[in-house]
Formats: structure tokens, C-alpha cells, sequence
């Protein structure tokens, strides 16, 4: 069994934003030459996401009104964690919401994903740079 690692940066300039990573996860698989196995994609960041679904800027929108409904970022007093000092109590609960990472499979060397389907990267609380970890096992 072989394995590979990569890591993705990004210095995201808003607050939120969703990032289709797709291409630079398949070039990644490329690189790794592994053609059947399992790739993990992860954000290493506690207020990042990683996530699949559609690349459809209705359903960003969406999102961006649904985990604002469920975590609003104002008032920041209304979070306990930003009694240290921080601003981004939400972007925790955006991160769980939204999940840490995914796993796809690999088939004949491509990512093995259903109709529509595509690697998001989801940025709560940017304007640093943060990482995200790719890491792929397999024949």
C-alpha cells in the first residue's frame, strides 16, 4: 500500500467564503499515482469546514443564511468563547455544523463521486492563513 500526503493552503480575505477545491484534490490523486484506495480531505483549522455538495451559487447562498440562522456572528457577547478575547464563537459552530472533513474513494485512479457532487472548502472566520491536509492511501 502506498501512501501520500499534500497540504492545501489558503488565506481567504472575508470572513466566510466557500472554495470549490475539486480540481486541486483530483491533481493531488494525480501526483500521488495511487489509482484504487481512499483519500481524506481535512481542514486543519477549528474554524474550517470541509464538505461535499453541489457547486451551485443558489445553494451557497443558502448555507451562508442557514449557518448564519443558526450561529449568528452579532452580538459576540452572546458566545462564552469570545469572553477570551476572540471575535469567531460562531465560526466553531459553523465548523461542526459543517464538518471537518470528507473521505472519497478512489476508482481507476479518479475521485469515485456521484452526479453533481464536489469538494468544498468552507472558510468561518479568515483573513489568516490556515491549512488543509490531503491524504491519500491506496494501490
Amino acid at each position: 500500500m502506498k501512501s501520500y500526503r499534500k497540504e492545501l493552503w489558503f488565506d481567504v480575505p472575508t470572513r466566510r467564503a466557500f472554495i470549490n477545491i475539486t480540481s486541486q484534490v483530483e491533481d493531488a490523486l494525480n501526483e500521488s499515482g495511487i489509482t484504487e484506495g481512499l483519500i481524506l480531505i481535512n481542514a486543519m483549522h477549528i474554524t474550517a469546514s470541509v464538505f461535499i455538495n453541489d457547486d451551485e451559487s443558489g445553494l451557497h447562498q443558502d448555507y451562508e443564511k442557514w449557518l448564519e440562522n443558526l450561529a449568528p456572528h452579532a452580538p459576540i457577547s452572546q458566545y462564552r468563547h469570545n469572553r477570551t478575547g476572540e471575535d469567531n464563537g460562531d465560526a466553531h459552530l459553523k465548523r461542526q455544523i459543517m464538518g471537518r472533513e470528507v473521505v472519497v474513494a478512489v476508482t481507476s485512479g479518479r475521485l469515485d463521486f456521484g452526479p453533481w457532487e464536489q469538494i468544498f472548502y468552507g472558510e468561518f472566520d479568515g483573513r489568516r492563513k490556515k491549512r488543509l491536509l490531503i491524504k491519500i492511501i491506496g494501490e
